[in-house]
Order: C-alpha cells, then structure tokens, then sequence
C-alpha cells in the first residue's frame, strides 16, 4: 500500500488524481492511505481487491451511519497531523487569508474553545460564492454580505464572518480525535451536492439528489434561484408527505412542498424480493422494483433512527426535524409498510443493541435533533438553547460537547454490544455548514443554474471498525454517495445506477458506479480482515459514562496524547471583534 503525504492541488487536477485512483485500483489497491504509524507488515502482504472484497464481506455484517450536521473538515481536523490539514501549501494558495471588509482587515484561520456558536450561512448561493470557483477565499466576506443583507447590523455582521474561520482541535472535539487517532480518517470526502442539510441526507441514501427526475421532467428543474421545490433537490423544502415537526408544519402552508422523489434509494436495493409488496406511489421506480422483487434476494434489514419520531400519524416529539428524514421525501418509501415500517424513533436502537435484537444483517442510520432526548444541557448554564445533539450550530439548536456526547452514546453501545465483532461505524456530517475549508471539490455534472451539480465543501469522515486501518488518513476522493457505494460491495447490491429507471438518463443520477468516487475500502485493514492480525478491540471505541455524560468534557488534547499541527502565520487567538453567539 502507498503511504503518500498531503500535496498541493488546484481545481484543476481532480481529474488526474481521479485517474491516479483508477489506476491503483486496477492494480489492487483499495485506495491511498497515509498511516500515522509504520505497519507490522511488509507492504507485499497487501491483498488484492478481490480477497480483501472477499474478506470484507466474510467480516462486516453490521453498518451503523451516525449522521451529522453542518461542519467543514478543516473547522473540525484542520490541525490533524497527517491530514490534509490547514498547514499545507495548498491551504496557503487556497483562502487562508481572507479580507473582512467590515473591519478593513486580513483574516485567517484562529481556534476557538467555545463549544455553543452560532450558525454560518450555508444555502447553495451561499456556498457557491464563499467557494468562489475553487479559490475557496470568499467565507468572511460572503458571509459579512448575507449578514447585512438580511439587516443584521455592522457588528452582528462581522461577528457571523469572522466565525467562518474558526476551527477547533482536541481540547474541544477530543472524542471525535480519539476516535480518528484509533481508527480511519477519510480527509477528502465531499458533500455530494453544494447546498444545506436536505441534498445531504438525500444523497447518502439515493447517491444522488434528484438528477434522475429532472433528467426524465426537465419542466421539474429547480429555479436558477435555488429557491421553492425542484430538482435536483439543492435545498430544505419540506417533503411532499408528513409527519411535520410543529415549525416545519407552517412552512408547509407558506411555502410550497417539495416535489415526491422518485428514483431508487439503497433501501430499493436492500429489500431486495421484498420490493414486490410495494403497490403505492411507485411512479418513477416501478421498473426498479420489478427489477428487485425479479432478483430473488433474500432482503438486508435497514432502519432509520431519528431524534423525535414517534410514528407516521403522530406529531413528533421535540427535537424532529423533518427536512433531515431522508426516507420521507420518497412516495414509495412513505407511503408502503414494507419499507415506513422501518423508520423508527432513536429511543429504540440502544435497547436493541444492549438486548442483541437487531437483524442479523443491516444497515442502521442514526439521526440526531434539534433538542436531545437525554437530557443534557450545555457546561454554562446562563447559555439558553443549544440543546440539540445533531451537531448543527445556532442558538435553538446543538453544541458541540452535546453532539460529540450523542455520537459517543451510540459508539458505545455498539462497542459493549455482540454487533462490535462485526461492524463498521461511520461518521460524517451532511453539508459544511458554511465554515472554511481550503481544498476545492471535484465537479460534476451542471445543474439548472448552470453550476456544478457536486461536489460540495469537503466533510469530516471517520470509520471505526475493529477493521480498520488504526491511526490512519485515507486520501481516496469520494462523497455522500461513497456511503452508497460501499454498501453496494459489502452487500452485493446492484448500483443505483444501473436499475432500468436510472440507466437511461446517466450521467444525471446516482454516482455510486462513478469510478471517481471511492467505496471506503481504503480504510480498511486487509490484515485485520484475512485473520493474519488481531482485530481493534472495543476498548479503542469506548469513552467512560462518566466522561461521556460530563459538561464540560472531562479529556483534552494532553490526557490522548494527541498534538495538533502548528500553523505559521495563523492567529493565535481569536481575532478582536469575535464573538461565539453572534448577539454577544
């Protein structure tokens, strides 16, 4: 395996690394990692694709996808050693100083110890301009401009752009460096389309967000706005069908429902011979399910677990947030027993795992909200709001020591749990939030406003597995989809892509055939995976109750050992003017 080090890159050379990629697959390379350790074994003992696919799937029975909310990966590792981080050359020609207008003054990156900030503007406009054609050196500004364009005054305005520069390390986020430093790092994950919260979640389930349906309704085609229902979805209107959370409800009557999505999901896939029980709202899928119930396969549980769900005719509890059930933008997954029936609220999933309840095979999406069900409350108690555990920042919504807990909740229990020995964690976050990061995505397709349909801003992404690589960073460029993707090898799926209601229209469509896009293999140890070396044990997973359930979190950078990277010419501290909450 190469073990290859962080190098500058324009936009323009996405296309030979792409072709780099292809390359070592063909040569059996599951992908380039970076190893902060030097392996036990000779690289010669590296196995080829097709053992370690073969390994893989005699190992994996179990996926849990912890998703997350609204964080860049340079805002949450851009001091992780090893990664493509905000010490490199790149990040140096790639917005690492950026004007604030307001204050007549240069900005760069600063860290900050506040775990409750607030929000950054993230909406595809936003996003567009802040990335500014790959140059990535328009956040402070963008940000400063939205702001005052939405009335807010001079020094709320400036408050809100200096934000986007933040970024934290250990002394904050330590559970999510720990986990990173004890298992796989993917530092080049993207979001799949630029937008906010919805595309995300829409993607890690279709590999895509709705280019299907615009391909096969050009008249369905989102406005050049990005505003109200279209497709591809690159924004938060409502699903067509409820249950609505109380706030999403009176957006419904002012705002028009989004369009139903019609396409095929990884739960099509899933169900495998099952896809024949479903006979409502099947426009759009039908050749696909056909396809699937024809196939004969024995169907692979899957549930979606979300903060505040209580069922399909029931208001939901605090904390749901409807634009982020993915599921429910889709009829035929909505309005058919066999796939609802598998929506579920999150209080379920802990008693499941601590009991061994669950299938014996599947995948489990776990979703948090905008008011946890645990009862945490932030450290300072003169702080109101800030109750959520989905990581998405702003006053009404989560900090960050709350959404680390709630990750480490269910790490946890999968660890204590008989799931451990064969399962696969992953962690990731649905878009950037707004926040700085320096490396320019890869592009794809062009969407109706005459911009790239993908990728967006780059994710944080982490696999835990008593599989994986340990104290590794994975440099493979993939996506949202990549989730696709690797369920498709580990599970034998066919690709999304390659249903006959999505064929025809391809390029527009999933991406998870996309051979620029990498299925995750990359971090995985093909060691660990033939037998020939001892599996991660799930102490490196666990993080004592006490600690867990502690405001302020009781481990820093110094009790794991961990130093983040220095930055030369960097802030030191925050920049005069900076404020965590914005009103402060």
């Amino acid at each position: 395996m190469d073990h290859m080090t962080p190098r500058p890159r324009s936009s323009f050379m996405f296309a030979a690394m792409a072709a780099v990629t292809a390359a070592l697959f063909l040569f059996g390379f599951a992908a380039t990692v970076a190893a902060k350790r030097p392996s036990h074994h000779p690289v010669h003992h590296v196995t080829t694709r097709t053992a370690l696919v073969r390994a893989l799937r005699g190992r994996i029975r179990h996926v849990f996808v912890i998703y997350q909310e609204n964080q860049s990966f340079d805002h949450y590792f851009g001091t992780y050693p090893g990664a493509d981080n905000l010490a490199t050359a790149e990040a140096r020609s790639h917005g690492f100083r950026q004007y604030d207008n307001i204050g007549h003054r240069w900005i760069t990156p600063f860290r900050i110890t506040d775990p409750d900030i607030a929000d950054t503007a993230h909406s595809r406009p936003a996003l567009l301009a802040k990335m500014d054609k790959g140059r990535m050196d328009w956040f402070v500004g963008q940000q400063e401009y939205k702001a005052l364009a939405k009335h807010s005054g001079l020094i709320s305005a400036q408050r809100r752009g200096l934000l986007t520069m933040s970024y934290y390390d250990c002394d904050t986020i330590p559970f999510l460096w720990m986990y990173a430093h004890n298992f796989a790092l993917y530092d080049h994950i993207f979001q799949g389309m630029t937008g906010p919260s919805t595309p995300g979640n829409i993607e890690l389930i279709a590999a895509q967000t709705g280019a299907t349906q615009w391909a096969r309704n050009p008249s369905q085609a989102v406005a050049a706005d990005a505003e109200g229902p279209g497709e591809p979805v690159v924004n938060d209107s409502e699903p067509a069908s409820g249950p609505y959370a109380l706030g999403a409800a009176a957006k419904v009557i002012i705002h028009k429902r989004q369009y139903d999505q019609r396409y095929a999901t990884v739960m099509l896939t899933l169900s495998g011979k099952n896809d024949s029980q479903a006979t409502h709202d099947t426009q759009g899928v039908r050749k696909d399910l056909a396809h699937e119930a024809a196939s004969g396969r024995e169907p692979i549980a899957w549930y979606w677990y979300q903060e505040g769900y209580r069922g399909p005719d029931a208001i939901p509890a605090r904390g749901y947030v409807t634009h982020h059930n993915a599921p429910q933008y889709f009829g035929y997954l909505r309005h058919n027993h066999v796939f609802w029936n598998h929506v579920a609220g999150l209080g379920e999933l802990l008693p499941a795992l601590r009991q061994g309840t669950l299938p014996a095979r599947g995948v489990f999406y776990i979703k948090g909200g905008d008011h946890n069900s645990f009862g945490w409350r932030p450290a300072d108690k003169k702080i109101s709001g800030f109750l959520g555990d989905d990581d998405h920042p702003g006053a009404g919504d989560a900090g960050r020591d709350l959404s680390e807990s709630f990750v480490a909740t269910f790490v946890n229990a999968i660890a204590r749990s008989r799931y451990w020995r064969d399962s696969a964690i992953i962690i990731t976050w649905d878009d950037e939030g707004g926040f700085y990061d320096h490396v320019p995505p890869p592009q794809f397709e062009q969407c109706p406003d005459g911009h790239p349909c993908g990728d967006g801003p780059r994710l944080p992404f982490i696999l835990i597995s008593p599989y994986a690589r340990s104290g590794a960073v994975v440099h493979s460029v993939g996506d949202t989809a990549s989730v696709v993707k690797f369920l498709d090898v580990l599970f034998q799926l066919p690709a999304l892509a390659s249903l006959p209601d999505e064929k025809p229209y391809l390029p527009r469509g999933p991406r998870d055939a996309n051979a620029r896009l990498t299925d995750l293999l990359g971090g995985f140890d093909p060691l660990r995976l033939e037998g020939r070396k001892p599996p991660i044990p799930a102490s490196q997973a666990e993080i004592d109750d006490a600690v867990v359930n502690h405001f302020p979190v009781r481990m820093s950078c110094k009790s794991l050992g961990l130093t983040p990277v220095k930055l030369q010419g960097a802030a030191q501290i925050p920049p005069q003017g900076y404020a965590p909450r914005v009103g402060n």
